[in-house]
């Protein structure tokens, strides 16, 4: 009998959960999160770990910036992980801890660690997670554990991801240390950041579209409430005031 979960199953727990309706150009970003992370946890070759939590996490936080009613947002993500039966305090607790392992790290530490050729104490679960990664010929790479790597350099080498030349020696060094598809985590990186983009500006219009649609309220009820004083008749004792 197969008992797997299907994506169907995973969007019925999902709205179960999460009852209130979710913001039109919000919707497919929390739907195919929901979908990619469903497809992984019924894959037997792929493994939860940190820096896919990572990648979860920031992609949601980054994709739902902006998010109104804004105290829907965590009860979003938490119908999220629940979904897939999986703990949303974990994915964010495991995802604040191996940022906090390498914020303190400088440009050239943070890639040491990562091209897996030095670390220190403060590393030390980071170090041991990818070489677990590395030695792993059946590790299942995803765009989030890819997203997860991003958002890691972003910590110390910004300038350097800026740069096309600088970003794609960076990805073919992490790639070559944990074995990694090297154009495939490229390509992933590059369609994140565009789809950030875009909706950043989608949220733009949107902002100027409800700023408009506000504006124009307000200006009909201002008119009205000018026709409703034009429109009112003197009391009577404005009349009777008249006729003395």
């Amino acid at each position: 009998m197969n008992n797997v979960r299907t994506v169907s199953d995973t969007k019925r727990a999902f709205y179960s959960t999460h009852t209130r309706p979710i913001n039109s150009i919000y919707r497919r970003v929390v739907e195919e999160l929901m979908v990619e992370m469903h497809l992984l946890s019924v894959n037997t070759d792929f493994h939860y770990d940190p820096i896919y939590a990572l990648g979860v996490v920031t992609s949601f936080d980054r994709f739902m910036q902006g998010y109104r009613p804004e105290r829907d947002r965590e009860g979003i993500f938490n119908a999220l992980c629940q979904s897939i039966e999986a703990d949303p305090q974990q994915y964010r607790s495991d995802a604040q801890r191996i940022l906090d392992s390498t914020r303190e790290l400088s440009d050239t530490e943070i890639l040491g660690v990562l091209k897996r050729s030095e670390g220190n104490d403060r590393t030390h679960e980071l170090q041991q997670l990818l070489s677990e990664i590395s030695s792993n010929p059946k590790f299942k790479y995803s765009r989030l554990f890819g997203i997860g790597v991003f958002t890691l350099l972003e910590q110390t080498q910004a300038n350097a991801l800026k740069d096309a030349k600088q970003r794609e020696e960076l990805f073919s060094a992490i790639a070559a240390a944990l074995n990694l598809p090297e154009e495939k985590i490229k390509k992933d990186v590059e369609l994140y950041q565009s789809n950030l983009e875009k909706m950043t500006q989608a949220r733009s219009v949107m902002e100027d579209i409800i700023a408009a649609d506000r504006k124009k309220r307000e200006q009909r009820a201002q008119q009205q409430k000018q026709k409703d004083a034009v429109a009112t008749p003197p009391s009577s004792d404005d009349e009777g005031n008249s006729e003395s």
